[in-house]
């Protein structure tokens, strides 16, 4: 089962459909630009991508293996009860689905038809702006995207399902959610719009940690400018993200990590 440190998982390929596969390998893809971003925790937290053309499912990490690690082939399908409908035969090691994971995935995927693709971090910057009164603070012109951010209270490990209510409610309809005193959460209608706005949230929780480590006064911008340029980053304003930044990404995970692939 493991070879040289790597496991030897036989290819889904030929057991899903062609839409599904193509849904996997970005999904892997996401798992490992994740990691090599710097905002994985090693085999803690999620990504899932909807199931293309089949209703209620979606695919999702096996618990125990690390981000780097994650292929097209591993990933599991579940459904909205968190049972798993496919996935490879892991052996001895009988990898299945975090329960948090699950609650928090589901709960999402089940209210907003619209998301192709759920983020969920624990990087060091964004456990740490998630736990500050103030939140994400609108300093750079990354940060103003995040103008009306979302903020979800800590209640505990997500592991009861009576929690999904209010999750949604603060999620709303946005793309972005800060999990208070625990991380932070991000959605796309694909996987490379999720990943965008994941990507540039990190960007802003760690520019914001750099300035308050500065101990100097900030520059402050008008709130009409702040409103503009929020707008500017909103659907419909501006191209979906990930159209040019996804396929630049696959080719550079393609030259330096191609085993998501398989």
């Amino acid at each position: 089962m493991v070879q040289d440190g790597v496991l030897q998982i036989p290819s889904m390929k030929g057991q899903c459909s062609p839409e599904e596969w193509e849904a996997r390998v970005n999904l892997a893809a996401c798992y490992r630009l994740v990691e090599m971003y710097g905002m994985s925790d090693m085999m803690a937290n999620h990504i899932s991508a909807r199931v293309p053309g089949e209703e209620g499912t979606y695919l999702i990490n096996p618990y125990g293996m690390m981000y780097e690690e994650i292929t097209a082939s591993c990933l599991l399908k579940v459904d909205h009860d968190g049972k798993i409908l496919s996935g490879p035969d892991f052996g001895e090691l009988k990898y299945g689905v975090n329960k948090a994971g699950a609650v928090i995935h589901t709960a999402v995927h089940a209210a907003r038809p619209d998301v192709g693709c759920v983020i969920h971090t624990h990087s060091w910057a964004s456990m740490a702006v998630s736990s500050l009164e103030c939140g994400l603070l609108p300093l750079t012109q990354t940060a103003m995207r995040f103008l009306k951010i979302g903020y979800h209270d800590y209640q505990g490990v997500v592991l009861n399902e009576s929690e999904q209510e209010s999750l949604i409610a603060d999620l709303g309809t946005g793309e972005a959610l800060i999990l208070r005193n625990h991380g932070v959460l991000t959605v796309g209608r694909s996987v490379g719009e999720a990943f965008n706005w994941m990507h540039r949230l990190e960007l802003a929780c760690r520019s914001q940690l750099a300035a308050m480590a500065a101990n100097s006064p900030y520059a402050r911008v008008p709130q009409q400018v702040l409103e503009e340029t929020w707008n500017n980053y909103q659907p419909g304003t501006r191209r979906p993200y990930g159209l040019m930044e996804w396929p630049a990404l696959l080719r550079k995970l393609d030259r330096t990590d191609p085993g998501y692939k398989s």
